[in-house]
C-alpha cells in the first residue's frame, strides 16, 4: 500500500485485511457472541446471582470487550497489539471453563484469585484437559509459551512486529502493519477458539431462568 494514500483511520470499507477468510470467520463469531449476549444479559439481570454467575458476569463482559478490541486493532493494522491481547482473552476463557469444571474453586475467586493460591493459566489448561480428556495429558506451559513471549517482550516475540523495509532489510514496526496477511490470519485463528469458549460459557452459566425475578448486577448489552 502506497504510504501517500494510507488513511489515518481505517473504516469497515477500506480496512487493510478486508476479505481474509479467517477474519470473516472472526467477524461472524463476534456477531454471534454479541447476539448471545443480547439474550443472556437481560436474563442475568433478572436472576438472584450465584457466586459463579457473579464471576461470569465480570469475566464474560471483559472477554467480549477484549475480543472487540482485538478486532478493532486488526481493522487499524495494529496486529502486534492484537497478538499481545490474545493472552488476556485466553485467560478469561480459561477461568470461565476451569471454574465451570471445578466449581469448588470459586472460593479462591471470592478471595481475590490471588497468584499465591489461584492456578496459573498453564495449570488451568492442564486441569481442563484432565477433566475433559483424562487419558491425554498436556503440558500447559507449551500452550502459554508464545503468549508469555509476547506479553513479557522476550526475544522470541520479535517476529510478531517484524516488517520489510522496502527491500533494504527488516525492522520492528512501531505502528500499523499493513502487509502481513499471515499475521492477521494467525491472530484470527488464535482468537476464534477462545471467543467460542466464552460464548459457550454464557449458556453454561445462565441456562436456568427459573430463579427469582430481581434487578441488580448482571451483564450489559
Amino acid at each position: 500500500m502506497d504510504s501517500k494514500v494510507i488513511p489515518v483511520v481505517f473504516t469497515p470499507g477500506n480496512e487493510p485485511y478486508l476479505g481474509r477468510h479467517l477474519l470473516f470467520c472472526f467477524d461472524q463469531l463476534i456477531c454471534s457472541a454479541m447476539e448471545q449476549n443480547a439474550i443472556t444479559a437481560p436474563t442475568s439481570r433478572r436472576l438472584i446471582l450465584t457466586d459463579h454467575q457473579k464471576m461470569a458476569c465480570q469475566v464474560i463482559a471483559q472477554a467480549l470487550s477484549i475480543a472487540l478490541s482485538i478486532r478493532e486493532l486488526i481493522r487499524q493494522g495494529y496486529l502486534f497489539g492484537g497478538h499481545v491481547l490474545l493472552r488476556a482473552l485466553a485467560e478469561r476463557a480459561a477461568i470461565l471453563l476451569y471454574l465451570n469444571l471445578y466449581p469448588a474453586e470459586i472460593d479462591k475467586w471470592n478471595r481475590g484469585w490471588s497468584h499465591k493460591e489461584a492456578p496459573t493459566l498453564a495449570a488451568m489448561f492442564e486441569g481442563i484437559q484432565a477433566k475433559q480428556r483424562p487419558g491425554d495429558p498436556i503440558r500447559g506451559g507449551d500452550m502459554t509459551a508464545h503468549m508469555n513471549d509476547l506479553m513479557h517482550s522476550k526475544p522470541a516475540s520479535a517476529p510478531w512486529n517484524m516488517v520489510s523495509l522496502a527491500g533494504t532489510g527488516f525492522g520492528h514496526a512501531v505502528s500499523k502493519i499493513l502487509d502481513r496477511p499471515e499475521l492477521c490470519d494467525e491472530l484470527c485463528a488464535n482468537a476464534i477458539p477462545w471467543l467460542t469458549v466464552v460464548q459457550c460459557m454464557m449458556v453454561a452459566y445462565f441456562h436456568d431462568e427459573s430463579a427469582a425475578n430481581i434487578e441488580g448486577g448482571g451483564l450489559i448489552q
